[in-house]
């Protein structure tokens, strides 16, 4: 839920079997309002902009326009709808890309109900990534395969920060960081929280590419 209200999805495929199966599944979740559907990018940047959904479910290859380029104009609109990218692949350029345009994630098409809608309210709320195994394996192959820009200034981080953010991109959870460090989650929420303005990145997924970018932390070979 987001307040009081369930949490707003526009769905954009360019097969109407999967918009119309992932409508099923996520109007079943009583938290969960599928709110507009879009078969090519050009009519899911529109629907963004009249429905402002809180999250998109992009699907990559579309018509028209691509999820890609969709997910940035989404994103530089300053909307503020997350983007969760669909892609048949669980290694995919395209995933790498989308994480440059400005995606808050990634699922396999294949993904179990269950965690379809687990990992849209994960989005809206910023505050964990997917499953960790998986975010390794995606964040070593992006950042090896696809270089970005000037790395983060971290020098506006506390000690303190630097160090949850290193661990943030280990996939942690805040439960987890939080033993670690012998801290509350509650804690680690906050100074997450402010690595996220202090750097001014989008979600928790954007800080864990931080992480690489400056060399905080390093691909497993």
């Amino acid at each position: 839920m987001v307040g009081q209200r369930p949490i707003r999805v526009l769905v954009a495929d360019d097969q109407e079997l999967v918009r119309s199966g992932f409508g099923m599944i996520l109007d079943a979740r009583g938290d969960l309002e599928v709110v507009g559907e879009a078969s090519d990018g050009l009519e899911a940047v529109r629907l963004t902009a009249e429905l402002a959904p809180d999250v998109v479910l992009m699907d990559v290859r579309m018509p028209v326009l691509d999820g890609l380029e969709a997910t940035r104009r989404i994103v530089a609109s300053g909307a503020g709808t997350r983007v969760l990218v669909l892609t048949t692949y669980d290694v995919d350029d395209a995933v790498h890309a989308a994480l440059r345009a400005g995606a808050s994630g990634f699922l396999l098409k294949d993904v179990r109900p269950a965690d379809l809608a687990e990992a849209i309210r994960v989005v809206v709320r910023g505050d964990a990534l997917l499953a960790p195994s998986v975010t390794r394996r995606l964040i070593t192959e992006f950042t090896a395969l696809s270089p970005g820009g000037p790395p983060p200034d971290l020098g506006r981080l506390t000690e303190r920060e630097v160090e949850i953010l290193r661990l943030v991109a280990l996939a942690l959870s805040n439960a987890e960081i939080g033993a670690r460090l012998w801290i509350t989650e509650a804690t680690v929420k906050t100074h997450v929280s402010a690595i996220l303005r202090k750097l001014g990145l989008r979600d928790r997924v954007h800080a864990v590419v931080a992480a690489y970018d400056a060399g905080l932390a390093r691909p497993r070979r």
